[in-house]
């Protein structure tokens, strides 16, 4: 998921590039060896830095994909066609290559173990890539903690992470719902259109008194969303929300 990049007082490093796996035709997870990389929690974003020949300079931040136990720093971008840095990590990036950001970033949008409580995940399209961190920190550590995700994607081919999805649902105690937007498979008994205050309302954690919710994607999805939940009786403290728009790319 890209944001426009705040400045701060992180200092920059290089990361070389080791591995690069498409996940959709729009969509590439680019794994980073960072032998300076001072760890982060599962939520947490970086900066990205281009610099072109001429010294001109393009940044944008990206949330993280990977778990805090993975060997390599993960990061998903999506392309956006007009845009100044996605189109080149996402089709001109090669393995090998160094990449220089900034990071761990944020301290609010995070999830660990030491939080109690079932956890609620509703993801729209690439907003979806700070809950795979959680996901795999939560398969790392063993946690048993109870996670429902929902995720809104325009089709089952825009869907990141679709087939790791599907695993992870496989685990005890993780459940996946998938709401297709705008074309269906033959046969999808899954949720047709947008995640909807009835889809919320339905995956909400009834007679529970603590669950936390996290909502990330673009700004109208993140406010219906977050709306919904306080209308299913969730206290506004544990719902943390992440929003993205037009950044420029």
């Amino acid at each position: 998921m890209a944001r426009a990049a705040l400045p701060g007082r992180l200092t920059w490093q290089s990361g070389t590039v080791r591995k690069l796996v498409d996940e959709t035709p729009r969509a590439r997870s680019i794994l980073l060896e960072l032998p300076q990389w001072p760890g982060h929690r599962a939520g947490q974003h970086v900066d990205v830095r281009l610099t072109a020949p001429d010294g001109y300079e393009a940044q944008r931040s990206y949330s993280i994909a990977s778990a805090p136990e993975d060997r390599y720093l993960a990061l998903t971008v999506e392309r956006i066609d007009d845009g100044e840095v996605s189109p080149y990590l996402v089709d001109e990036l090669r393995a090998g290559d160094e990449l220089e950001l900034r990071g761990p970033i944020g301290g609010y949008f995070v999830w660990d173990t030491s939080l109690t409580g079932s956890v609620l995940l509703i993801a729209g399209g690439s907003g979806i890539v700070p809950f795979r961190s959680m996901l795999r920190h939560r398969a790392a550590a063993a946690s048993n903690v109870p996670m429902r995700l929902l995720y809104s994607a325009r089709s089952l081919a825009d869907a990141i992470y679709a087939e790791q999805l599907m695993r992870f649902a496989d685990d005890d105690g993780i459940d996946v719902r998938l709401a297709l937007t705008r074309e269906w498979p033959p046969g999808w008994g899954g949720h047709r259109g947008r995640i909807d205050r009835r889809a919320i309302e339905e995956a909400c954690w009834p007679g529970q008194t603590d669950p936390v919710s996290f909502v990330c994607g673009p700004s109208g999805f993140v406010e219906t969303a977050a709306s919904a939940l306080l209308d299913c009786g969730q206290p506004s403290g544990r719902i943390r929300t992440e929003r993205f728009g037009p950044s420029g790319g």
